[in-house]
């Protein structure tokens, strides 16, 4: 037996608090915090016998019976592998003789699927189904007071009801069993109210329904509307009769504080059930004062203004936890959203817990709140009892402006008029879908469209707002195109904004399997985080794209004086809300093995003019004068709250200037030796040598640093067109010795050259003409051999021709791994892909560190294999060699629609292939060791130890 210190607290409080609901768990509230109640599983792992669980849980984390994935129905052919499965739930607890003459309930927040529950060996009521929905029953007459109470719950892992199970098990998502969610009691008094509905308009009409129960006598209900300071600003009253169970307040308040996604102002208001003089029953209820409005061939309106959803799918799942979250995940999942620069969340496919409802609300996120069914929806009478359950327990929360009927094949409109019936401010009703046909309420949901079916979408008379699009598995979809897509929707009057698909790579920890992260191959990868909130290169892309402070300035132009344009991409929010700060800064060199990233130099703050929603106006930095002598302008945007919007870095000096500094200045006595078949450059201890064949590299020695045999070799191959050496030159100069290749084919000719300084500069012109997903040329180098690599470009995250937004110029490194999307080990960034705008980089292998740089701008580097989606045949195709250099780069494609894994081009003008139709001139410069640097132009110190990463 169980005494809970929580009930016994319950009798010593004043004469306020016993006319509220007291709250006592049975449960703990969360993944963080559970109790043990004893259990018996009835088949799989564990089963047998009875031991015990923690509660909240799902059931197969806590090492009982079988995983399974919703879409095994597919994959296996037939619909439950493990349909006998349940969970036999025991607890003992004690209630209080003081609870005599109150109403007690047990509330159930989620259970997975099908609950019967018992008090004291009595059915507290009819077996309730379905997993994500809030139930309970009024268990007065079956509670012994002053002694211990026998709670049963029975857990069935399989609905009874055959459309609950199509409903929420062949889904998309791992299947879990349990009781997932915190279990409690509550306690009121003989009278009471059993909630509240809340209409509060833009305007400061303030409507709300009250619901009493067992209301013997004549009574007032009384509602104080209460800031955010505490003051009541108003308060209404509403004679009530005896055997009353509704009643509706009205009142008008003087220019409320809205509730936006921009401004998430919140009221409380304080409701009263009162006998005369003397309060019988008090509750308080969170709302704030906001207007939806659809308008029909125009567009969605908050408080009359036009707002555009930049959203994402979320499921409520933690690797180690399943469907069993705590307060810290809630708000984690949040601010990664709120970090992304989104305004909204679609909570698929079912409802979420009532906490990530209360962040939005507080946070400012857009909700839509969704009835379960993924593919198949509930039949209507067991469909009507759970809109009900969703519907009383969310109709307050102001961030929910829609209400979603099921997902894609899980409507049934049979059931779009229960959501009007106990909504009573009468949010809209939508279908999310995957077909056209099904719009719903003057908008039109259907999911992954192209970039070029989206833009005719938007030209017909309906608001699209497609509830998923670009789909993220593996490193395909999500910022992917979204530059283009966003811009489209942005700029058409009827687009609704839309919604991502999705948030969380949703890997689950077997721990039947040693505690592996299991994503059931291809099926549960599709976030653009991973399953603990791992951060992918989508992720900054979408921030970048997002930001409701638009800056297209990608480079500063020669004649920059510190002007930046600014587009206002908030609905609500002047831009001078926010500050602005910039910094000139110095980037850190390659040879500080320590260190990356820049330092700050000199900084300050930019006063930005009032620039309206969907205006453009200049922000005027303030820089100094000698701000040209500095190597990066960064500017970072802040909001009101303190929260940084973006950060941009722009580059001041050129990659020369950069790399001035680089080169060693020690002139080094260098040669050139020819034999039958290979030429060798010569620099102290470096000797590179050449096959007189091709051009490409045999060997690289430094005797130097002891680097013996380099595997840097094979290359220059061009990785596009055709090259055939047809002769070569020795230029035996006497400080910078070079071969020169004339080639037949697309490479016009290359050139090697021995600098003085020890680096190793290679020329090359090749010549194209159309459109390709890469062109430049490659080498070969053993991957295992690698360590890891540091450069200054973008980064740390690898790039995709649509997806450059997001990833800052800067000096990063990385340690290599071997993760491909999200396969076990889940290990993010990625290493290995296409890294943009590189002046430098550093490969530190096994065999020492060898060096790259470019004077010119626009270099790719590839690193290696790697795909961006997986499949028969895994996309996107890649160069020939192990490590490329490249003046351009391929898009990325995403699993679904027109199969754009492969015609990325209908993704919109930034996922078309590259064209060329001019010749490609570029130098590259290799050191294959550690250059010396000299005393007049030493900027970085020379590490003790040079083969160390």
């Amino acid at each position: 037996m169980r005494v809970y210190l929580l009930v016994l607290a319950g009798f010593i409080c004043n004469a306020l608090a016993a006319q509220q609901k007291e709250i006592v768990y049975l449960s703990g509230t969360g993944s963080d915090h559970t109790v043990q109640w004893d259990f018996y599983c009835t088949g799989g792992r564990n089963s047998g016998h009875w031991t015990q669980i923690a509660v909240p849980s799902c059931w197969e984390q806590q090492g009982f019976g079988s995983y399974n994935y919703g879409r095994d129905y597919k994959t296996y052919g037939k619909n439950f592998r493990f349909a006998d499965e349940k969970g036999i739930y025991r607890h003992a607890f004690s209630v209080p003789a003081s609870w005599k003459g109150k109403e007690v309930y047990i509330v159930f927040e989620g259970s997975m699927t099908d609950t019967e529950v018992r008090i004291n060996g009595q059915p507290a009521g009819a077996t309730h189904r379905g997993a994500f929905y809030r139930f309970k029953y009024n268990i007065t007459g079956k509670l012994k007071y002053g002694v211990s109470n026998k709670l049963e719950a029975e857990v069935s892992k399989m609905s009874s009801d055959v459309s609950v199970n199509n409903a929420e098990r062949l889904a998309d998502y791992w299947i879990f069993g349990g009781i997932f969610r915190p279990v409690y009691l509550e306690v009121v008094n003989k009278e009471f109210i059993d909630y509240v509905a809340v209409d509060a308009k833009a305007d400061g009409l303030f409507r709300m329904q009250v619901f009493p129960k067992n209301i013997s006598k004549p009574k007032t209900v009384t509602a104080s509307i209460i800031d955010a300071k505490g003051a009541v600003i108003k308060t209404i009253s509403q004679a009530i009769a005896a055997g009353d169970t509704v009643t509706t307040l009205q009142t008008q308040v003087k220019q409320p504080l809205q509730w936006t996604s921009e401004t998430p102002n919140l009221y409380r208001v304080l409701v009263s059930l009162k006998e005369k003089n003397r309060t019988v029953y008090t509750m308080k209820e969170r709302f704030g004062f906001r207007t939806i409005e659809v308008r029909h061939g125009d567009g969605i309106y908050i408080n009359g203004v036009q707002v555009k959803m930049k959203g994402i799918n979320r499921h409520c799942f933690w690797p180690e936890t399943g469907r069993t979250l705590n307060d810290s995940v809630q708000l984690l999942d949040a601010r990664l959203i709120k970090q992304m620069n989104m305004n909204a969340v679609r909570c698929s496919h079912y409802p979420p817990d009532q906490r990530f409802l209360e962040l939005c609300d507080s946070m400012g996120l857009y909700v839509l709140d969704e009835l379960a069914g993924w593919q198949k929806a509930y039949g209507t009478e067991a469909g009507k009892p759970l809109v009900r359950e969703m519907v009383v327990k969310d109709l307050n929360h102001p961030s929910i402006i829609f209400w979603d009927n099921g997902n894609e094949g899980g409507t049934n409109k049979n059931l779009d008029a229960e959501f009007s019936r106990w909504d009573f401010s009468n949010r809209p009703v939508i279908h999310p879908h995957h077909r056209p046909g099904n719009a719903f309420n003057g908008i039109d949901c259907n999911h992954y469209e192209d970039y070029y079916s989206t833009k005719k979408n938007l030209e017909d008379s309906l608001i699209y707002m497609p509830t998923e699009y670009l789909h993220s598995q593996d490193d395909g979809g999500g910022g992917s195109a979204m530059y283009d897509f966003w811009n489209l929707h942005w700029k058409a009057k009827r687009s609704g904004g839309g919604f991502i698909w999705a948030m969380l790579d949703e890997g689950v920890v077997r721990t039947d399997m040693n505690n592996i992260v299991d994503a059931d191959g291809l099926n549960a990868n599709d976030g653009v985080l991973g399953p603990h909130r791992q951060k992918e290169g989508s992720f900054y892309a979408l921030r970048a794209v997002f930001a409701p402070v638009r800056i297209e300035l990608t480079e500063l132009p020669e004649n920059f004086k510190g002007a930046i344009e600014m587009e206002n991409r908030y609905h609500f929010t002047d831009l001078n809300a926010n500050t602005y700060k910039w910094e000139l800064v110095r980037f850190k060199g390659p040879f500080d093995p320590a260190f990356t990233g820049y330092t700050v130099e000199n900084s300050g703050t930019a006063q930005c003019p009032p620039i309206k929603p969907l205006q453009k106006g200049m922000l005027q930095l303030g820089l100094p004068a000698d701000f040209k002598n500095y190597d990066a302008l960064v500017l970072t945007a802040t909001d009101g709250n303190g929260d940084e919007i973006y950060k941009w870095t722009w580059k001041i000096k050129t990659n020369a200037q950069l790399l001035d500094t680089v080169w060693g200045h020690e002139k080094r006595k260098n040669s050139v030796a020819e034999n039958d078949s290979l030429i060798t450059l010569k620099s102290d201890g470096l000797e590179l040598t050449l096959n007189k064949s091709n051009g490409r590299i045999k060997s690289i020695q430094n005797k130097e640093l002891g680097m013996d045999q380099l595997l840097f070799n094979n290359g220059p191959i061009l990785v596009q067109g055709t090259s055939r050496v047809k002769g070569y030159a020795i230029k035996n100069e006497r400080d910078d010795p070079s071969v020169v290749f004339s080639c037949d084919g697309n490479m016009k000719a290359f050139t090697w050259t021995m600098q003085s300084n020890g680096w190793v500069r290679l020329d090359y012109e090749y010549a194209l003409n159309g459109s390709y997903p890469f062109a430049g040329i490659s080498f070969n180098f053993p991957e295992n051999y690698v360590l890891g690599a540091k450069w200054l470009g973008k980064g740390p995250y690898r790039q995709w021709k649509n997806r450059s937004w997001g990833i800052p110029v800067n000096v990063w490194k990385n340690f290599y791994n071997n993760t491909q999307t999200s396969y076990a080990p889940l290990v993010y960034p990625e290493f290995k892909g296409y890294y943009g705008a590189v002046t430098w980089m550093e490969l530190n292998t096994v065999q020492g560190k060898f060096y790259v740089a470019s004077k010119d701008d626009g270099l790719y580097v590839r690193l290696f294999n790697f795909y961006g989606l997986t499949g028969v045949k895994p996309f996107p195709e890649l160069p020939v060699g192990d490590i490329s250099f490249l003046d351009c780069i391929p898009p990325m494609g995403t699993k679904l629609a027109l199969n754009q894994s492969t015609n990325t081009a209908v993704l919109g003008p930034g996922s078309e292939l590259t064209k060329i139709d001019k010749p490609v001139k570029r130098s590259l410069y290799f050191y294959f060791g550690l250059p010396k640097i000299s005393d007049t132009k030493e900027q970085y110190s020379r590490p003790k130890i040079d083969n160390v990463f």
